[in-house]
């Protein structure tokens, strides 16, 4: 069972709401433009073909045999299922922050798939640190929410963080191509460009949820201080002094600032946000900026 405290009644309560809002907010978007769609033996009309033997003849446009004096076959558009991927970040430095960003992360990624769910769409939940760690299952239909959520309560924090190596596995693994969430602080030392060009050279769509904790950037404490890496368990002891938090503040801002250049760049569709920010605050973000379900 999901965890009290983390998934309780008031969290369930605001999934109803976010998805009484989100379904107002893509009430007049096209849903068939955000599916996957093959040519098949659907009901809507795609294009003509010529017919060669062995062609179903009930699908002979024997009108424009009538005009032309050759047989075309009429093709439709089979709709497909859209198939969401939420990639969860489970690294040491996701524990950080209060609340921790891995617990924000699934707040997120809860709330992500209980809409998914709800429009009768797949879901499949991912989580990595410094490999694929573990993976529910696409599934679809609401009631499958509880097994979202099991999942969800269950995670332990991994130790290191490898971003390129985990998403490679995730597309090795990963016939059906759809849109990719990946929620995480992108902390990796490695760097993040060549695991989301990954990504995208294999046709995902990509939306990049990027967590960080406003406290990290405003540290109250000063003088002789240990600092300790959450990743690579390294200790530092340093004086904390104003200018060094501000040069601290500045290397962030310009991490951010290639991140949003980078997805600017390459098209993938980047949220940021502090962890202080409710959560919902977030969600309807996404969807009045779009969304990424029709």
């Amino acid at each position: 069972m999901a965890n009290d405290s983390l998934f309780n009644q008031e969290f369930l309560a605001k999934l109803d709401y976010l998805y009484l809002i989100s379904k107002k907010l893509l009430s007049g978007q096209n849903k068939a433009e955000r599916r996957s769609r093959k040519i098949g033996s659907g009901i809507e009309f795609a294009d003509y073909r010529e017919y060669v033997p062995g062609d179903d003849l009930r699908h002979i446009d024997w009108n424009l045999y009538a005009r032309l004096g050759k047989l075309f076959l009429r093709l439709f558009e089979e709709e497909e299922d859209l198939y969401v991927y939420i990639l969860l970040d489970i690294s040491p430095s996701m524990t950080l922050g209060s609340p921790s960003r891995l617990d924000y992360g699934r707040r997120v990624a809860a709330a992500l798939a209980y809409i998914t769910l709800n429009n009768l769409d797949r879901i499949s939940m991912i989580t990595f640190g410094d490999k694929l760690e573990g993976r529910l299952p696409p599934c679809r239909g609401k009631n499958n929410i509880f097994k979202v959520l099991q999942f969800l309560d269950a995670l332990e924090p991994m130790k290191g963080t490898h971003l390129e190596e985990s998403l490679r596995t995730f597309v090795h693994q990963t016939k059906r191509r759809g849109v990719a969430v990946v929620i995480s602080d992108f902390y990796d030392e490695k760097g993040y460009e060549s695991a989301l060009n990954f990504l995208r050279y294999h046709k995902f769509d990509i939306y990049a949820l990027q967590l960080f904790d406003q406290k990290e950037l405003q540290p109250d404490i000063r003088g002789d201080v240990e600092l300790v890496d959450h990743e690579t368990g390294e200790v530092l002891t340093t004086t904390l002094s104003p200018a060094l938090v501000r040069a601290y503040r500045e290397a962030f801002e310009e991490f951010c600032e290639e991140i949003e250049q980078y997805c600017k760049r390459s098209e993938i569709t980047l949220f940021r946000t502090d962890i202080q920010v409710p959560f919902e605050d977030l969600i309807l973000n996404i969807f009045r900026q779009g969304g990424f379900l029709g």
